[in-house]
């Protein structure tokens, strides 16, 4: 069930200046991001180009809002991500960012991009290990139409408030080694413990829109 705007705004109310909350509308209809725009929420996430881009047609009208890819992004998928989003939080390996800098320059367009890191081993979750993105960095940072603006992390599903609020301290402490000022990080269920370490950026799904 959708959040009510009282409880919107008690979580809103609640989020320090420089954190973003990021609303993450996948499995969700368009009438519940019309209604939660109309709280006064302008960024929405989605995971599928195919299940976003009839959403984003029926919500045209709405021109201020800013959309974001958060799901695992296949190569032959790029070019629509580039097309249809502002935001792509999940860039995962050297290969893809390439990629993705070629089609944006084809495209004329500059996403904002997050690169993923796994810091610690989950086979269920893609991501840079913070080694490989030491040694690629010289790489990446040399790349045009592109918009480097953060790191993104997601803890394994097992983990407790203090190995959480560890992994998500790491993500900040390497997003300020290389320049970075964005981490996008904290879902439903840990966003306030990511706040707490530096997250700018913060997942909200099941919390805004009820359960899929």
């Amino acid at each position: 069930m959708l959040i009510g705007s009282d409880e919107f705004k008690i979580i809103k109310d609640s989020l320090p200046a420089e954190v973003r909350l990021l609303a993450v509308s996948k499995g969700h209809s368009q009438g519940s991001i019309r209604k939660l725009s109309g709280y006064g929420q302008l960024d929405f996430g989605e995971s599928r180009l195919q299940e976003a881009v009839p959403k984003k047609n029926e919500l045209n009208d709405l021109k201020q809002l800013r959309w974001h890819f958060v799901g695992t992004l296949q190569k032959n998928k790029v070019r629509g991500v580039i097309r249809e989003f502002d935001f792509i939080h999940s860039v995962d390996s050297l290969p893809l960012v390439e990629r993705i800098s070629r089609i944006s320059k084809e495209e004329q367009k500059t996403p904002n991009i997050f690169l993923q890191v796994k810091f610690r081993d989950d086979p269920k979750k893609g991501g840079f290990s913070k080694k490989d993105l030491l040694k690629y960095w010289p790489n990446i940072i040399s790349l045009n139409n592109i918009n480097l603006i953060g790191l993104m992390t997601i803890p394994p599903i097992a983990f407790n408030s203090y190995q959480r609020k560890d992994l998500f301290c790491e993500c900040r402490n390497l997003a300020n080694h290389l320049g970075l000022k964005d981490c996008s990080m904290g879902m439903s269920n840990d966003w306030q413990e990511a706040i707490e370490v530096g997250a700018t950026w913060i997942r909200l799904g099941s919390l805004l829109f009820g359960k899929r």
